[in-house]
């Protein structure tokens, strides 16, 4: 606004609309919304919390100024402040404003506001974020956030997740498999199990390891045959853990293939692993007797 109010003023006006909304007489015009909005650039973070806070309560009225203010206010501190707002109210439709913050904002603070917002709204997000993963167009950085929101989405993403599961891309696919790696430690359904499993054989190595890390955590023993298969894996890592995760599984028919696949392992690294994971195993066989 061409006029910004003194400290004093911006006091006295959030202490009214407080009021206004606990009494249910606050009117969401748009010269209250948009007042309410540039008073998130004020200097004090406490103020902007306020301000915040309020314009969560009142919710969707408010979206559309908090999404002008995101991708065109020319303060970096409103736009951030508008970014985390959103995150309070979740409104899907401000998904491709959220999406054009994270993607074209110079201010990295104002990433994250956006990230936040997008994971926050929960499902409605996911095809966004897929699409930002297997994009070529975009920064690791970038799909780091993007990453990071779907494992927080979790199982509200579950029904765009299972589709993508055999996507060119192999970002999309390592990002699906860490996702329902995280779920499958609270609900280990049957189909998600599967898809962990048959990650195993993926093309890539990072998404193979990525599966054979979960399978570990989960200590999931039918997993076994296709683990001790990974042992023999042309990629070093990829053996590494397969051996890491047949230690963790905990399960004593693993000590024989594992003693097969160091007698003919050349790589010195791995084969500390592999000794790793037998002598794991063989004492908690002699710990049970």
């Amino acid at each position: 606004m061409s006029n910004p109010l003194s400290h004093a003023e911006t006091d006295t006006l959030l202490k009214r609309i407080n009021q206004e909304i606990a009494q249910g007489t606050f009117e969401a015009t748009e010269q209250n919304l948009q007042q309410m909005v540039e008073c998130l650039g004020d200097t004090r973070g406490m103020v902007r919390l306020g301000f915040a806070e309020a314009l969560g309560e009142i919710g969707k009225p408010a979206t559309p100024f908090l999404e002008e203010a995101l991708l065109h206010h020319p303060n970096p501190v409103v736009r951030r402040a508008s970014g985390k707002t959103l995150t309070l109210i979740s409104d899907p439709s401000a998904v491709p404003t959220l999406i054009h913050a994270l993607l074209n904002d110079e201010d990295t603070v104002v990433k994250g506001s956006a990230i936040g917002a997008l994971a926050r709204t929960g499902r409605e997000s996911v095809p966004a974020l897929l699409d930002i993963l297997g994009s070529p167009d975009h920064p690791e950085s970038t799909k780091g956030h993007a990453a990071w929101a779907l494992s927080f989405i979790g199982a509200e993403g579950k029904e765009w997740l299972y589709p993508r599961v055999s996507s060119e891309s192999v970002e999309v696919r390592a990002a699906i498999i860490g996702t329902l790696a995280k779920l499958a430690e609270d609900d280990p359904d049957e189909e998600t199990l599967t898809i962990l499993v048959n990650a195993l054989s993926d093309p890539s190595e990072n998404v193979r390891s990525e599966a054979a890390a979960a399978i570990g955590k989960l200590a999931y023993q039918p997993a076994i045959p296709q683990l001790v298969k990974l042992l023999q894996d042309s990629v070093l890592e990829s053996r590494k853990s397969a051996a890491l995760a047949l230690m963790k599984v905990g399960d004593r028919s693993a000590i024989e293939p594992l003693q097969t696949a160091l007698n003919i392992e050349s790589e010195p690294s791995v084969q500390q692993i592999i000794k790793l994971a037998i002598s794991q195993l063989e004492k908690q066989v002699e710990d049970e007797w």
